[in-house]
């Protein structure tokens, strides 16, 4: 499930108002400055080549989310919000200065979410997510947060305290293969009982040791999850993929992943439409 054959169209057709609800945007180095902490290399992929995924794909909305490479300097966020239109929506990176008139003026821009990047090239940390994120709760945005989830349960009780809703990327990002009764997996669990968590199950590329086509280490949690909270689970792609430039995955075939953990038509178009459309408020 790698990219090196010719792309192809997903076998499961993408309902009406699909979401891409984790993807990066780059430009050119010498107008958006590499971050020195970055941990990957930096494409140029802008939102045209993003556009003929979305037409291959069916995808009608994307939430476009703040890369490492940029740090929290968010220009090139904000240009390919603005060059995407109402379709899109933005999660940035912030720091604890920023001013009540900028938090505004992106929220005006489509920006709802703040990103803790708990991993190398993540320029906020933990120590702030308190803070941050009552700071940013009274402009409507959430937390999105990655880190190892097998930490996750030495969390706990901190993240259940955030107010608004937190976001878990990449069907919680265990580093290594866990079983699901691992504490981190069922802190997880603990967390979505609250209502206020949702999952993105995307990139398992990442972090599956047994690989395509199915990714069964990950999709064994991701199954997990969706029986928890349906309602609160999200797909993405994770374009264009920058831990795995070499040899990404094809976006059609993780379209299609989805529906082969869901086992279900209905779900799979609820978590990619529905579900959506309610956090992101398209």
């Amino acid at each position: 499930m790698t990219g090196s054959t010719q792309p192809q169209s997903p076998a499961f057709r993408a309902p009406p108002g699909t979401c891409d609800c984790h993807m990066h945007v780059y430009g050119p180095k010498d107008k958006y400055p590499v971050a020195p902490t970055t941990p990957f290399p930096v494409p140029d992929k802008g939102v045209a080549a993003y556009r003929r995924v979305m037409a291959r794909l069916g995808i009608d909305r994307v939430v476009v989310v703040q890369p490492t490479a940029y740090g929290d300097d968010n220009r090139c966020l904000l240009d390919a919000m603005g060059e995407l239109g109402p379709i899109a929506r933005g999660v940035a990176v912030v720091q604890p200065d920023v001013s009540d008139a900028e938090l505004q003026r992106m929220t005006d821009l489509g920006v709802c979410g703040l990103r803790f990047h708990l991993l190398p090239g993540g320029v906020l940390p933990f120590e702030m997510l308190a803070s941050m994120a009552a700071r940013v709760h009274g402009f409507g945005w959430h937390i999105q947060l990655q880190m190892d989830g097998r930490k996750l349960q030495e969390h706990t009780e901190v993240l259940k305290r955030l107010p608004g809703t937190l976001v878990v990327d990449h069907t919680g990002k265990f580093l290594e293969p866990i079983n699901m009764d691992h504490p981190g997996y069922r802190a997880l669990l603990d967390l979505l009982d609250s209502g206020r968590v949702w999952v993105k199950l995307s990139a398992p590329y990442e972090t599956s040791r047994l690989g395509p086509p199915h990714y069964m280490d990950v999709g064994r949690l991701a199954r997990g999850l969706i029986q928890a909270a349906p309602e609160r689970m999200l797909w993405a792609s994770n374009w264009p993929h920058p831990s795995a430039l070499d040899d990404p995955p094809d976006e059609a075939m993780l379209m299609d992943l989805l529906r082969y953990w869901t086992e279900d038509d209905a779900l799979t178009a609820r978590i990619l439409s529905t579900n959506p459309g309610a956090l992101y408020g398209f």
